[in-house]
């Protein structure tokens, strides 16, 4: 008696790579959905920043960070401004630091306002806000760039983004090309930790064709 051998037929095997077909194409398109939320949630942290100074200055007629007179404003409660000039300029570095430092006290002074969430305790281990890719986020006066050749009156940065996200946001934010605009990168290995103005160099602006979309880069919009 003869053995017969079994197996797939070509009908079996076609529906089976359909369906291996459909299960990529969902994991892919969950992946480019994820990627999408992320963008926006980086460019969103970008643009509350502006609206966080102007609410402040609308309401105090001063800037956050800079307050000199922020524990009045806030009731009472206690606020860290030993280094407040009330100059109107934001000093420090957007990744400072030093808890005195203007740019470091800003997310304080705009947290006691409830112009945003987060600690106001300078010591919290979350006090500096995250992006989504968990890069800092930060601001700091456009006086002594960190990102040479930008301009402006204050300058929004946020690190750690990877490559192929950067250019999506410049994109949606300003003109597509990240060394020329508003908006513009260099890659986060290359800016100071921290970056001091007006002691460290600001880095050189890469292009967008340079970008590598696995690398980390620190992204900084000027307003």
């Amino acid at each position: 008696m003869r053995n017969r051998q079994s197996g797939f037929t070509l009908v079996e095997i076609a529906i089976v790579l359909v369906i291996i077909g459909l299960l990529l194409g969902g994991v892919l398109k969950g992946q480019e959905l994820i990627n999408s939320a992320k963008v926006k949630n980086i460019i969103s942290d970008i643009r509350n920043v502006s609206v966080f100074i102007y609410g402040y200055q609308d309401k105090y007629k001063a800037l956050p960070g800079d307050d000199p007179q922020a524990n009045a404003h806030h009731g009472g409660t206690t606020a860290t401004c030993a280094g407040c000039l009330g100059n109107g300029i934001i000093n420090g570095g957007y990744n400072s630091t030093t808890n005195t430092d203007e740019s470091y006290l800003f997310w304080q002074h705009v947290r006691l306002a409830n112009l945003a969430a987060g600690p106001t305790n300078v010591a919290d281990a979350n006090y500096i806000p995250k992006n989504a890719d968990g890069g800092l986020i930060g601001v700091q006066s456009a006086a002594n760039p960190v990102i040479a050749g930008m301009t402006g009156t204050y300058l929004v940065c946020t690190d750690g983004v990877l490559g192929k996200f950067v250019k999506q946001m410049d994109t949606t934010l300003d003109d597509g090309e990240t060394s020329t605009g508003s908006v513009r990168a260099v890659l986060t290995s290359s800016v100071p930790a921290p970056f001091v103005p007006g002691t460290s160099t600001a880095v050189a602006v890469v292009t967008s064709a340079s970008i590598n979309d696995g690398l980390p880069y620190t992204v900084c919009q000027s307003f």
